[in-house]
């Protein structure tokens, strides 16, 4: 499908989805998917990414499958699509009942579907994959797209997994959507997914109504009362991220009104804690990085960041839920700098041992036939975490090929998976020092006398002001 079409994007906007315009950068980033193109848009949360593929699917021919690691969320917009004349939209997820999953797959092959949305993990299904292949989609959208890089604050495992089921489709057009990626993201998303000659969109990096702060501490204690007394005189609602499940919890306790969230929580234990805040009904939430994605709630107005996170990328996709109705809003963080060191020591529990990538590979030199990653998890005595890594690491090198249904087969041309393993443990650990070099920035934010926001918008490779007047630096 070329450009013929574009114009009129406009006219469907308006009649099928009550658009009186397209925003800065959606137009550019639909007349880019229309033309077939492969495009990477970069859009703040609320910016309008989803009608970027909700639009062009109505002009393209074939379904649109949706990849979203949100359950919510899809369940939301299969909802808000099937109240508007745009085609039959379905979900499949690991909620979705064996019955209502087999209606929906034949009614995706029978033609009767515009929108499929899939968590990652499904399209390990050979029934997922066979159907889609039936159905011959006409674009793949891999929403929150930063969680295929292990270079991104959000990384998914599953996420790996989508190149190769981009390629089983016979490769659709390609739409990423991400709201924060610096340019080794950028770059891993494309790699990861196989995007071919991208088109590279980004928008609205820049939240000047966010006012950027950080206070230094020496000891535990102090920083604790100071954030106690921010929250109590703070006006609205308000998120303070933590590190780790018990600040979580023990510091909700000592702020009147306010509970916790992190990913320790069953879903049962969390929405109804989501649905609180979101409706006002709470006004603060203390909560790990397991509380973000999807969370678009306009009114938030501080984000307090108790312990530092361990990116920049972290970092800025964080505070970026802070102002989104373009009211004043600010972000401190309350900084000590042994606080790092629990980074530092994650970091180092991401390095790969040599003899179990190399137990990998042996495994799989001994089988006659490809084998699955639970199997060879089983084999191994290895975690499946670990194995994926492991297995991802190889595939870099060239030495085993993966099917999107998690199936691993050594490659035709590989050379000795022995010596594969060695140079897989050696990226390993440039990935290590790459990560140490990230925490590294995330101090020099922390200790910065210079502009903040520049700071920031430098290290996502735009351009900014020497002093943008709305931090503490240059307020």
């Amino acid at each position: 499908m070329g450009t013929a079409r574009a114009p009129e994007l406009s006219e469907t906007a308006r009649e099928k989805f009550g658009f009186d315009h397209l925003r800065p950068g959606q137009r550019e980033a639909m007349e880019s998917v229309i033309a077939g193109r492969d495009t990477l848009a970069i859009f703040p949360t609320g910016a309008g990414k989803s009608a970027i593929y909700q639009i062009t699917a109505v002009l393209l021919n074939g379904p649109t499958v949706v990849v979203s690691p949100l359950i919510a969320l899809q369940k939301d917009q299969v909802e808000t699509l099937a109240a508007q004349d745009v085609g039959g939209a379905a979900v499949v997820n690991s909620h979705t009942r064996a019955r209502e999953k087999k209606d929906t797959l034949e009614e995706l092959e029978a033609g009767g579907l515009e929108f499929f949305f899939v968590t990652p993990e499904q399209l390990a299904n050979p029934k997922i994959m066979d159907s889609l292949r039936e159905a011959k989609p006409s674009l793949f959208v891999v929403d929150e797209a930063h969680c295929v890089s292990e270079w991104g604050h959000d990384f998914r495992p599953d996420y790996l997994k989508l190149g190769a089921a981009i390629e089983a489709l016979d490769h659709p057009t390609v739409l990423a959507l991400t709201a924060t990626a610096s340019q080794p993201v950028r770059d891993e998303i494309i790699a990861r997914l196989a995007m071919r000659e991208p088109r590279v969109i980004v928008k609205g990096f820049d939240r000047p109504n966010i006012k950027l702060r950080v206070d230094h501490f020496q000891s535990e204690a102090e920083k604790k009362d100071a954030l106690l007394h921010r929250v109590s005189w703070a006006e609205g609602s308000g998120i303070v991220y933590v590190s780790s499940r018990r600040h979580a919890e023990d510091l909700a306790l000592e702020i009147p009104g306010a509970t916790h969230y992190h990913g320790g929580m069953t879903a049962k234990e969390r929405n109804p804690v989501q649905e609180a805040f979101m409706s006002g009904e709470v006004r603060v939430i203390v909560a790990t990085s397991a509380f973000g994605m999807g969370i678009d709630k306009p009114d938030i107005r501080f984000i307090f960041h108790y312990d530092i996170p361990h990116s920049v990328d972290s970092y800025y996709q964080e505070i970026g839920r802070a102002g989104r109705d373009g009211e004043p809003a600010e972000a401190v963080l309350f900084f000590r700098s042994e606080d790092l060191n629990i980074h530092k020591f994650f970091a180092g529990g991401g390095k790969l041992d040599v003899k179990k990538v190399e137990r990998v590979a042996e495994a799989l030199e001994a089988k006659d036939a490809p084998v699955s990653v639970k199997d060879l998890a089983a084999e191994t005595d290895l975690s499946r975490a670990k194995v994926t890594k492991a297995v991802q690491r190889l595939e870099d090198a060239g030495a085993v090929r993966q099917s999107p249904e998690g199936i691993v087969a050594v490659a035709e041309n590989a050379e000795e998976l022995r010596e594969a393993a060695q140079i897989a443990v050696g990226e390993s650990e440039q990935r290590h020092q790459a990560e140490l070099f990230r925490i590294e920035r995330m101090r020099a934010y922390a200790e910065l006398r210079e502009c903040r926001r520049a700071y920031l918008l430098h290290y996502f490779g735009e351009e900014a002001p020497e002093s943008c007047g709305n931090c503490d630096n240059c307020g």
